[in-house]
C-alpha cells in the first residue's frame, strides 16, 4: 500500500505560529506532528510516501529527508502557491499512489491513536473513512453512519452523524468522472484542477461505495494554537514522544 500525508494548507487559523513554520511541521509531544504518521506508515509496512505542499514547501524536505530514517521513500509534490483543495490535491497525487492497489490518505494536521494496521487494505468499495465522535467545533458532524458500517451523506434517523477524522483508505476508481461530479467548483477547470473530495465521497455514498470506522479513541484537529498546546501538553504528561525524533 502507498500513502499520502496531505500537508499543502495555508495554516491560516494557526498564525503566527504557521508564519515560518507549515502546520504539519509544528511540534507536539517532541515531534513534528507528520513524523507521528509517518512512524505509523512505516510500522505498517508502507514504503512510498506522498507529501504534497504548498505553503512554506521549502521547509519540509530540509526537516524530513527523503524518509530513510523510518525506512520510507518519501515524494515531495508541489501544488502551487494556491492549494488544491482535498480532492485537487489526491487527483494531483493519484500518478504517484496509483499502483493498482487503495492508498491509504491522512491529513498532516491531526494527530491520533488510529490504528492504521486495524484498516481495511481492500475497502470493500470506493473507500473505507475513519469517523470520530463530533468535537466541539463540528457539532452537526459530517456524515452519517449506519449499523451496517455504510456511510450517508444525508441525515437519517438510523445513521449516527459522525465527524471525518481526515483518515480513509481510497480506491483509485473513487475519481472516475471526477470533472462531472464537481463540475460546479470554481476550480474544477483550473490546471491542475481544485476541488473538494467530499464531493467524490457523497456521490459514491449515495452508490452505497463507501464504508467506515467509528474510532472512540484519541483524536485531535489541530486547528488552532490552543489546540496545539493542549495536545503537546497531554503527550508530554503521557510521556508519548516515541522513539524517533526529527
Amino acid at each position: 500500500m502507498r500513502a499520502i500525508v496531505m500537508s499543502a494548507g495555508l495554516g491560516e487559523r494557526m498564525r503566527p505560529l504557521t508564519e515560518h513554520t507549515p502546520k504539519p511541521l509544528l511540534t507536539a509531544g517532541g515531534k513534528p506532528l507528520i513524523a507521528w504518521h509517518l512512524e505509523k506508515l512505516a510500522g505498517l509496512g508502507v514504503l512510498d510516501v506522498v507529501i504534497n505542499t504548498s505553503w512554506l514547501a521549502d521547509r519540509f524536505e530540509p526537516t524530513l529527508g527523503d524518509g530513510s530514517r523510518w525506512g520510507l521513500r518519501l515524494h515531495y509534490l508541489y501544488e502551487g502557491a494556491r492549494p488544491l483543495e482535498t480532492g485537487g490535491g489526491l487527483l494531483h497525487a493519484l500518478p504517484l499512489l496509483d499502483d493498482g492497489n487503495p492508498f491509504l490518505a491522512v491529513n498532516g494536521d491531526i494527530w491520533t491513536d488510529v490504528d492504521f494496521a486495524a484498516l481495511p487494505s481492500e475497502p470493500t468499495g470506493a473507500a473505507h473513512l475513519v469517523l470520530v465522535d463530533n468535537p466541539g467545533h463540528n457539532t452537526n458532524g459530517d456524515f452519517g453512519l449506519r449499523a451496517d458500517g455504510s456511510v450517508v451523506s444525508e441525515v437519517e434517523e438510523d445513521a449516527q452523524r459522525l465527524t471525518f477524522a481526515g483518515i480513509g483508505v481510497y480506491r483509485p476508481s473513487l475519481f472516475e468522472g471526477w470533472h462531472d461530479i464537481a463540475c460546479n467548483e470554481p476550480g474544477i477547470d483550473a490546471t491542475p484542477p481544485r476541488f473538494r473530495l467530499a464531493l467524490l465521497l457523497r456521490h459514491a455514498m449515495r452508490a452505497g461505495r463507501v464504508t467506515s470506522v467509528h474510532h472512540r479513541g484519541e483524536w485531535t484537529d489541530v486547528g488552532t494554537p490552543q489546540r496545539l498546546a493542549q495536545l503537546d501538553a497531554r503527550l508530554l504528561s503521557q510521556g508519548s514522544t516515541g522513539n524517533h525524533t526529527v
